[in-house]
């Protein structure tokens, strides 16, 4: 009668122990810069939150059809520019505060960056006023320093 061994080699033991402990070297890297795909996506939500307030704002320009030079949204006075919110008022407007982001209003533009920021200017949203009648606002949004 011959003796049937099974189960695995040291050798075989090993290698799988080789092979599993270097896959964290490779995998890391890939998580390595959370922090700044998080600041990325909340340099997005806070744009498409001042897209959202402006697109409210100008609606309730619209239905009170009288030129206000201001609207209230919840409760808040915000101010008018060629029917689409000043930019004093945007970052109010959307929701956005100063405990979760750097607010700099400026005359006609509100830049709006992550805190953390390895490169604040390029972690940012960039309001400006609509220039005319029947314009929209822009923004513009950079994320390549987050």
């Amino acid at each position: 009668m011959r003796n049937q061994q099974s189960g695995f080699t040291l050798i075989e033991l090993i290698i799988v122990i080789v092979i599993l402990g270097g896959l964290p070297a490779f995998e890391i890297q890939r998580f390595a810069n959370l922090g700044g795909d998080a600041r990325e996506a909340v340099v997005q939500s806070a744009t498409g939150s001042m897209r959202s307030a402006s697109a409210i704002v100008h609606s309730a320009f619209l239905a009170a059809g009288t030129n206000p030079a201001s609207v209230s949204l919840e409760g808040v006075a915000i101010g008018i520019v060629n029917g689409y919110p000043d930019a004093t008022d945007v970052a109010a407007a959307a929701g956005l505060s100063a405990s979760d982001f750097t607010i700099t209003a400026a005359a006609t533009t509100t830049t709006v960056q992550a805190i953390g920021a390895t490169t604040p200017a390029q972690c940012q949203v960039v309001y400006t006023e609509a220039a005319a009648a029947n314009t929209s606002p822009t923004f513009v949004t950079t994320i390549t320093g987050c």
